[in-house]
C-alpha cells in the first residue's frame, strides 16, 4: 500500500520514493535517454529526406541548364560540378558533413545558400507556432481545468460541443473565418502580410495573431478535452481527498497537487499536435500571405529545387523532434516529488 505525505520537506515521502539526489539522476537520465533516442531519428529522418530528393525523377542538371543547353556532355559536367556523379550514399554522407556545420548547400536557380533562405523564413513560422502554443496552452487549459472543476454543470457540457466542433475544422477554413470576422468585417487585425519584432512588437504580434490563432483552436480543442478528462479523474483520487481532510486550501491542493498530475497527457497531446500544426502553417501561410517556410517548400517542390527542399524538410523533422524532447523533459519536471507528494 503507498504511503502518501502532503506536507512539503515532510521526513515520510510515499513509500518507495527515491531521494532528492536520484531523482536529479533520475531527471538527466531520463533526459540523456531521450537525446540518445532521438539522434538517430534525425539521423534517419535527414537520409530518408536525402533519398526522396536524390531518387526523384527530376534531374538536376538539366533543370538547371534548360532544356536547350542540357547537352550530355554539358549535363555530365555540371553533375561532376554538384557532386552527383558520387553513388548515392557517398552524395549523403558529403551532405550530411556539410549539414552538421550548418552548410545545407545551394538553390540550384538562385545560388543562394540553402540556410540562408531558412534563416530568412524560419523566423514568421518560429513567431506563428510559438504564439500558438502559448495560445493552445491557455485557451485549452482554462477550458478544460474549469470544466472539470464545474464538470456537470452547462459550461462543461458548452466546453464539449464547442471542442467537438472546432476540432473538425482545418486551420485555413478557421483562418478564412477569423479573416472575414477579423480583418475585413472589424479591421482589428491586419489580413496579411508579416513584420518582424524590429518594427515594434505591437505590429509584429497584430500580424501574428490571427494565423497563430487559427493554428491554435483545434490544438486547444484538443488539450481542453484531455486535460478535463485526466483532471477529473485526478480530483477523485484518494490522495487528493486526504490533502482536503489535512485542511490544505482548495487552490492549493488544485494547482499543486492535481494539476501536476493530470497536466502529462495534455502534453503528450500538445507534442502530437505540433507536426499538424506545422502541416496546418502551410495553408495559414497561403491564406494570410506569410513569407514562411511553408510557403519557401512549396515554391522550391513546385520548381524542383531539391536541396531547398531537403533543407527545409531537415530542419522541419528537427523542430519537430526538439519539440518532443522539450515535452519530454518537462514531463519528468512534473513528475518528480520533491514537494513530497507521489501517486
Amino acid at each position: 500500500m503507498t504511503v502518501i505525505s502532503l506536507t512539503r520537506g515532510g521526513a515520510a515521502d510515499a513509500a518507495g520514493a527515491p531521494p532528492p539526489r536520484r531523482r536529479g539522476r533520475i531527471a538527466l537520465a531520463r533526459i540523456g535517454g531521450g537525446l540518445a533516442v532521438l539522434v538517430p531519428i534525425v539521423f534517419l529522418a535527414s537520409f530518408i529526406t536525402y533519398c526522396m530528393g536524390a531518387l526523384s525523377n527530376s534531374n538536376p542538371a538539366a533543370t538547371i541548364l534548360g532544356q536547350d543547353a542540357a547537352t550530355p556532355a554539358a549535363v555530365a559536367r555540371l553533375d561532376k560540378y554538384l557532386g552527383l556523379d558520387h553513388p548515392l550514399i557517398v552524395q549523403y554522407w558529403n551532405w550530411l558533413v556539410q549539414a552538421v556545420h550548418g552548410n545545407l548547400g545551394r538553390s540550384y536557380f538562385t545560388q543562394i545558400p540553402v540556410s540562408q533562405s531558412i534563416a530568412q523564413r524560419l523566423p514568421v513560422d518560429l513567431s506563428i507556432a510559438t504564439l500558438a502554443v502559448i495560445l493552445a496552452v491557455i485557451i485549452g487549459g482554462t477550458a478544460g481545468t474549469v470544466a472539470a472543476i464545474r464538470r456537470g454543470g452547462w459550461f462543461d457540457r458548452g466546453v464539449t460541443v464547442v471542442c467537438s466542433a472546432v476540432s473538425t475544422l482545418p486551420a485555413f477554413v478557421v483562418g478564412i473565418i477569423l479573416v472575414v470576422l477579423f480583418a475585413v468585417s472589424v479591421h482589428a487585425f491586419p489580413a496579411n502580410g508579416y513584420v518582424g519584432p524590429t518594427s515594434g512588437v505591437g505590429p509584429w504580434l497584430s500580424h501574428i495573431f490571427l494565423p497563430s490563432l487559427a493554428l491554435a483552436l483545434q490544438v486547444s480543442a484538443d488539450i481542453a478535452r484531455q486535460l478535463r478528462t485526466s483532471l477529473v479523474r485526478v480530483l477523485g483520487q484518494n490522495y487528493i481527498v486526504g490533502a482536503k481532510v489535512r485542511g490544505l486550501s482548495y487552490r492549493r491542493v488544485l494547482v499543486r497537487h492535481a494539476l501536476r498530475n493530470a497536466t502529462g497527457p495534455a502534453l503528450v497531446i500538445l507534442a502530437y499536435d505540433f507536426p499538424q500544426m506545422l502541416a496546418g502553417a502551410v495553408a495559414a501561410e497561403a491564406v494570410f500571405s506569410l513569407p514562411g517556410l511553408g510557403q519557401l517548400l512549396l515554391e522550391s517542390a513546385e520548381s524542383r529545387d531539391i536541396p531547398v527542399v531537403q533543407g527545409v524538410v531537415l530542419v522541419v523533422s528537427t523542430l519537430v523532434i526538439v519539440v518532443n524532447l522539450v515535452v519530454n523533459t518537462a514531463l519528468t519536471w512534473l513528475y518528480r516529488t520533491d514537494d513530497g507528494v507521489s501517486t
